[in-house]
């Protein structure tokens, strides 16, 4: 699945509605994608803006994992139930950043999240790196005996050794750094929710399917040589260069590329 990116007009201030169908084209022949996460600038949208775009990827007929993480509680439920009322497939909720949440805290929003969405499946998104502190497995146990639709993880912590205990028996578990998806696969995971993969769609459902293969061995480097530029704006420029109407706009205090990095990303694309 792609970790989608969202399409965004008037300098990152205002949603691409016309873009959003052209763009699911690109990503027509993956499992679907988990939209308006890390990679989808979700938490820089407004709710009504997040919402609105739950609905166009819906519409664009692909499948769809709403991301619905919010900082609050309230906004968090009020996303999951619009995106299950949208069509959405699943929802997932990354633990909300800043305040460092208890596990009494923190099971009580995943509780209420998922019960906002049910019976859609609910996914919990760990990354530690994003929201300041990991979820830990014991929320986790806690989260299984009071929701039934908690499905499983998204995962985007590494190196393996902070991936790894998240790969809990039952729980279906998506693994987010494209460098440790063919170690993860291996070890139990069911595939992969890729942010790279928003814009090399192809590159990272070969290596997907073939966990050993050469692909698969490559992702880390991809991923390094997106990262030299601002990842965001480099995937949305890549995507265009495949004929995506897509413009480079983010939302602020993302930024741009310059006309340098611009210059270097056109460069890397045609000699890669």
């Amino acid at each position: 699945m792609a970790a989608a990116l969202t399409p965004l007009t008037d300098g990152g201030e205002r949603l691409d509605e016309e873009a959003f169908g052209a763009y699911a084209d690109l990503l027509r022949d993956l499992d679907g994608v988990l939209a308006l996460g890390t990679t989808g600038e979700g938490f820089l949208l407004s709710v009504d803006e997040r919402r609105r775009a739950i609905e166009l990827f819906v519409a664009s007929g692909l499948q769809v994992i709403a991301h619905c993480g919010a900082q609050t509680t309230s906004a968090t439920a009020a996303l999951a139930e619009h995106a299950a009322g949208a069509g959405a497939r699943g929802v997932a909720v990354i633990a909300p950043p800043y305040f460092p949440l208890d596990e009494q805290a923190l099971l009580a929003h995943f509780v209420t999240a998922a019960r906002a969405c049910a019976p859609v499946p609910f996914y919990v998104y760990e990354f530690e790196r994003a929201s300041g502190y990991a979820v830990p497995l014991a929320v986790l146990d806690r989260l299984r005996d009071a929701v039934p639709n908690l499905r499983g993880l998204k995962v985007s912590d590494s190196p393996w050794e902070r991936f790894a205990p998240y790969l809990i028996e039952g729980l279906d578990v998506f693994v987010g750094p494209e460098a440790l998806i063919g170690q993860g696969l291996r070890a139990g995971a069911v595939g992969a929710v890729s942010a790279l993969a928003a814009a090399f769609p192809d590159r990272v459902a070969a290596a997907v399917r073939n966990p050993s293969g050469e692909e698969a061995e490559s992702m880390g480097a991809l991923r390094a040589a997106v990262e030299r530029f601002p990842r965001h704006a480099a995937l949305k420029r890549v995507a265009a260069r495949r004929g995506v109407p897509v413009r480079e706009d983010v939302r602020s205090p993302l930024r741009p590329l310059t006309a340098r990095e611009r210059t270097e990303l056109d460069r890397w694309l045609e000699s890669s």
